[in-house]
């Protein structure tokens, strides 16, 4: 991840997003991994979940972001153009985006005024914060539901299951498109009756397209030392590409597609 630079100012991005501003953590190209094609990726800084297996936890804190306004990031995001106008695109991520909602509206408006396929990547924690407006900037939600089970997801994530089912239910209600990522944890979110509960409520919905089953690693586990916090999931070992086979194969079952 790279942090964000200080971009040639524009004068052509709508006169709101230069007063939006937001903090953002760092920025990257991806591909393939955060919404179809080549990506442009904003981490913004700052989560109110504590997720067990976060490999990033530097960015739960919003303090250790940058302060930026969203048309800085969107002349960023055009030195780009060319390389995402294709298949590609931007992807608001983080940390959790739907903290600070205004500024990661203004960047998805931003990236549509360029012509760019947008995606938001978040937990749903916070779908409530998510207006009308920033959803119709979204062409793409990459929705992260860690766990089914309302007593595990408080023990992986700290937070409350309830507000992600409900932004899942009023996406499907608007036929947003959805990418469901859910990461399989040993020992903690592999139980096949889990991962099966977990997957009809995704079929239900209507409007899921793809579910990526994402293998629990060790990558970014040295941060936890660095940051002098506790590793709640040391010795888990990671997830073998058996168990996520068997866990997209459950998915496959509810008629889903998972790669």
């Amino acid at each position: 991840m790279t942090s964000l630079a200080e971009p040639t100012p524009r004068t052509d991005v709508a006169p709101a997003a230069s007063s939006v501003t937001g903090s953002v953590h760092s920025w990257d190209i991806s591909t393939g991994v955060d919404g179809p094609g080549i990506r442009f990726v904003v981490f913004t800084a700052g989560c109110p979940l504590a997720c067990a297996y976060c490999h990033n936890p530097d960015t739960q804190m919003m303090r250790n972001g940058t302060r930026t306004t969203a048309e800085d990031v969107v002349a960023q995001i055009e030195h780009y153009r060319h390389v995402l106008s294709a298949t590609g695109g931007v992807t608001v991520s983080g940390g959790e985006p739907l903290l600070q909602p205004a500024f990661t509206e203004a960047v998805l408006s931003g990236a549509k005024s360029l012509g760019l396929h947008t995606a938001l990547d978040t937990s749903g924690a916070l779908g409530q914060h998510a207006s009308d407006s920033l959803l119709a900037a979204t062409d793409l939600v990459l929705l992260d539901i860690k766990a089914i089970d309302p007593r595990l997801y408080l023990s992986l994530t700290r937070g409350r299951l309830t507000p992600t089912l409900r932004f899942s239910e009023r996406l499907a209600a608007l036929d947003k498109p959805v990418w469901v990522r859910f990461v399989l944890v040993p020992g903690w979110t592999d139980e096949p009756d889990h991962v099966a509960r977990l997957a009809r409520h995704v079929a239900a919905l209507g409007n899921v397209e793809r579910v990526d089953v994402l293998g629990y690693h060790l990558l970014g586990r040295e941060k936890y030392a660095e940051l002098n916090r506790v590793d709640r999931l040391e010795g888990v070992p990671g997830a073998t590409p058996e168990q996520v086979a068997s866990a997209r194969e459950i998915f496959r079952e509810a008629g889903l597609y998972a790669p």
